[in-house]
């Protein structure tokens, strides 16, 4: 694999530490700025709310520039967001930071993705996309435990600083490896036209419903394993940890399987995340069963991602730029439905099994909007 997908891959550890890293910090930003754990949790739901809505503008925005420009002006932006981070002086200004680093994580990934694909033959593209994405979820196994220890040693603003750190050794990589190509043509008109195609919106779909499933249980997972297992406490980062190492390995098995057939590795990879759900809903009162339930549906998790993101791709043929950032989004908003519909069943006294039941049921609607993606894909495209 070229060496400018690993100089992807760092900018994506970044990306996906200043993302996550908020989870371990709640308390000590709580009460740093003197509010409550809710509204400092809200610096989450913020990050996912810049991620959806800054990605697709950011994209056109960027349109006549070369990717690889393009690329750099977004690693810029992420870490102007994370020193504004390190260095705010209230809550708002905090939320302000995390917000401009949303904007260029939604643009980053759809630009990255296109970049990746065009840096190898065309039967590679889905593991090339795979390996700039295991930047992101080494983030979940790495740089999440290792942020948080840090700002539990040195303080909240000293991991900011180290994702800092991180965001210029990733656009240094991108300046000095990523080759500079033309920029596209077409520009915005172009891009926009790519909507134009019911299988960009199928495949947008596909994204939404097939890895709400993920969500729907991840953000649950705590009460699952304290109040249904058992477990202590000190396990939930140990499971954790273990999950995001089954996200590492779907994620580059998922990249294998797409580069050999794209629908059918969605078929699988989302059927398989169903069943997953089922069992871990099933086995959740046993200990040593749930943990290997919860690090294969990692692996289910993340086997997703390079397929869902290549179909776009596929579908948005000539103009993927802006189909694939809104990708990036359709990700974020599955995340959101996810924890917003298991939550709902939570408040509804059904128990803390009923995350993962929800996850099923969700898992089974991505199955249905994939099947109706599949039966587009083969009709045959009009002449011109």
């Amino acid at each position: 694999m070229p060496l400018a997908l690993f100089a992807l891959a760092i900018s994506a550890f970044g990306i996906g530490t200043t993302e996550f890293i908020i989870n371990g910090l709640l308390p000590d930003l709580a009460a740093d700025f003197g509010v409550t754990i809710p509204v400092a949790g809200l610096l989450v739901s913020g990050y996912a709310l810049g991620v959806a809505v800054g990605g697709p503008p950011l994209t056109l925005l960027g349109g006549r520039l070369p990717r690889k420009t393009m690329l750099l002006w977004l690693m810029a932006l992420f870490i102007a967001g994370n020193l504004l981070s390190a260095l705010a002086p209230s809550y708002g200004v905090l939320m302000a930071g995390r917000f401009l680093a949303a904007f260029a994580h939604g643009a980053y990934f759809g630009v990255g993705s296109v970049v990746a694909a065009d840096l190898v033959e065309p039967r590679r593209r889905a593991s090339a996309i795979a390996l700039m994405f295991t930047g992101l979820t080494l983030a979940n196994v790495l740089g999440v435990p290792l942020g948080t220890w840090i700002g539990q040693a040195f303080g909240w603003r000293a991991t900011f600083w180290v994702v800092v750190a991180i965001g210029v050794a990733g656009l240094l990589g991108v300046l000095a490896l990523v080759p500079r190509r033309p920029r596209p043509s077409g520009g915005l008109v172009r891009e926009l036209g790519a909507f134009r195609s019911g299988g960009v919106w199928l495949a947008l779909a596909m994204t939404v419903f097939g890895f709400a499933p993920v969500f729907a249980v991840i953000t649950f997972i705590a009460p699952i394993m304290t109040g249904v297992g058992h477990f202590p406490a000190g396990a939930v980062p140990v499971v954790m940890a273990l999950f995001g190492a089954g996200m590492v390995a779907g994620n580059l098995i998922g990249g294998r399987l797409a580069d050999r057939a794209v629908m059918p590795s969605i078929y699988g990879s989302v059927a398989l995340l169903t069943l997953l759900a089922v069992v871990v809903a099933l086995v959740s009162g046993e200990q040593v069963a749930f943990v290997v339930a919860i690090t294969l549906f990692g692996v289910a998790a993340f086997a997703t991602v390079p397929p869902l993101q290549t179909r776009v791709l596929d579908a948005a043929t000539g103009a993927p730029t802006l189909a694939s950032a809104a990708n990036i989004g359709a990700f974020n908003l599955g995340n959101a439905i996810g924890s917003f519909a298991a939550g709902l069943t939570i408040d509804a006294g059904l128990g803390y099994t009923a995350p993962a039941w929800t996850a099923a049921l969700l898992g089974l609607l991505g199955l249905a909007v994939a099947g109706a993606a599949g039966v587009q894909a083969r009709r045959p495209v009009p002449a011109a």
